[in-house]
């Protein structure tokens, strides 16, 4: 069967699960008619709770390693984390309309370094490779000095072995970044939907960037094929990523820490709600993964995508068997999320989260640029359309639950803008503005 062919048979037959009004890039609340309690579906998963401490541990092995890289990590011990900040009145009102409960800000658009929640996955695979490498070389033995990775000899061998990434721009910067702080080449595929100003800032920072015409997809098949014909040279791979994963589900610690801190109680009457922007998935799927080991039923994992690019949605709905892309049921992947903007969702992710995932609501663009002019405006944030997208969810996913005698607790994760460059930051604002000026057409 041709490829032609094999689409339009895969559209009547195996993509029939996918909903009317996604297909038509319409607004939408899908509920993950797999999703199983949680107790079961991680009673089979093939990563623990162990494997979520382990994580953790190994970010506090290089604790003292980045402090000596990055010196504003130092106030907080070399942790890569962000602040939990409470929405107050009267922008709770209006983001929550009146509901129970408590909404917070989980600020990783704010991460030190690289101001992205790229730098949990992308710095913790750079970090797990250099740590394998420094042992076997002998430069360091595990459960020492991790620090020592930052002087002359680390960096002179790291500097004879390269990494190379395909990237829409955040994970691109952040593997830049920490790699070429500890002396590695670096190389980055970015897509055609890349922005200029994330091309601009890798190159200052001593990576090779290799622009590409076409999408996510085609710079990491491109960024794959580099790295095969190159010696020395090591392969982040965002769609299969393994470490990427577990470095993000450590961050589910760090906000159960945070929100035990701010006196919140999760439980079936006090539910955890997190709303979490999905592009390929690793960063979602990792932190859901580690938020259901450690709440159980009692969180409710939702991401959001944009309408033109769902893929993670498209990919649930159709099914495990084989990857889908929303290029097979007419969607365009063309969006201002230009983090989001991903065809087709990673598999590994896909089955790791397939029973795990409460929701998925996707959302238009418009909205994207709304609410990053009113956090603004409310809170300050600094806000890329990507990382408003969990913003422009809560209303609607909200109000198709209902949470009737139940008080929750709204988290919505931010992502990446705090780097945004003001000429863009302007940009966006002016946009959202003139949309909220706009009369709402229902």
């Amino acid at each position: 069967m041709s490829s032609a062919a094999d689409a339009v048979s895969r559209i009547s037959q195996g993509i029939s699960g996918v909903p009317a009004q996604v297909a038509a890039g319409r607004p939408t609340v899908w509920t993950n008619p797999a999703r199983h309690d949680a107790h079961s579906a991680l009673k089979q998963h093939q990563f623990g709770i162990e494997d979520v401490n382990a994580a953790a541990a190994r970010w506090g092995r290089f604790a003292p390693l980045l402090v000596r890289l990055f010196p504003e990590t130092a106030r907080a011990g070399g942790i890569i984390d962000s602040d939990l900040a409470e929405v107050a009145m009267p922008l709770k009102s209006t983001l929550w309309e009146g509901r129970p409960g408590r909404l917070f800000v989980k600020m990783d658009h704010a991460l030190p370094v690289t101001g992205c929640i790229k730098a949990r996955g992308g710095f913790y695979e750079v970090l797990t490779h250099a740590e394998s490498l420094a042992i076997k070389a002998g430069l360091i033995s595990p459960g020492g000095d991790y620090g020592v990775l930052a002087g002359p000899p680390a960096r002179q061998f790291f500097a004879e072995r390269c990494l190379v990434v395909g990237s829409t721009g955040n994970l691109g910067f952040s593997v830049g970044v920490i790699g070429r702080a500890l002396g590695f080449e670096v190389e980055v595929h970015m897509s055609g939907d890349a922005k200029t100003w994330k091309k601009d800032r890798l190159r200052r920072c001593g990576a090779t960037v290799v622009e590409h015409e076409h999408d996510y997809g085609n710079a990491v098949a491109s960024a794959r094929r580099s790295a095969k014909v190159r010696s020395n040279c090591y392969f982040v791979d965002d769609e299969n990523s393994i470490e990427l994963f577990l470095g993000y589900a450590a961050a589910a610690l760090d906000l159960k820490r945070q929100l035990a801190g701010a006196g919140i109680t999760v439980s079936a009457a006090q539910p955890l709600v997190v709303f979490l922007p999905c592009g390929v998935g690793g960063a979602p799927g990792g932190i859901t993964l580690g938020l259901k080991h450690l709440f159980g039923d009692a969180v409710h994992c939702i991401f959001v995508e944009p309408v033109a690019a769902p893929s993670m949605l498209v990919q649930l709905a159709s099914g495990l068997e084989q990857s889908t892309s929303i290029y097979e049921i007419g969607l365009s992947n063309r969006t201002a999320a230009d983090g989001l903007a991903v065809a087709s969702a990673s598999m590994l992710v896909a089955r790791s989260v397939a029973q795990l995932v409460d929701a998925i609501v996707t959302v238009d663009d418009a909205e994207l640029f709304r609410f990053a002019a009113q956090l603004h405006a409310g809170m300050s944030l600094r806000l890329e359309p990507s990382a408003a997208a969990g913003f422009a969810a809560v209303t609607p996913y909200s109000n198709s639950v209902g949470y009737a005698g139940r008080s929750p607790t709204a988290v919505v994760w931010t992502t990446g803008g705090a780097l945004l460059p003001d000429i863009e930051f302007e940009s966006i604002l002016n946009r959202g503005r003139a949309i909220a000026a706009q009369p709402k057409v229902d």
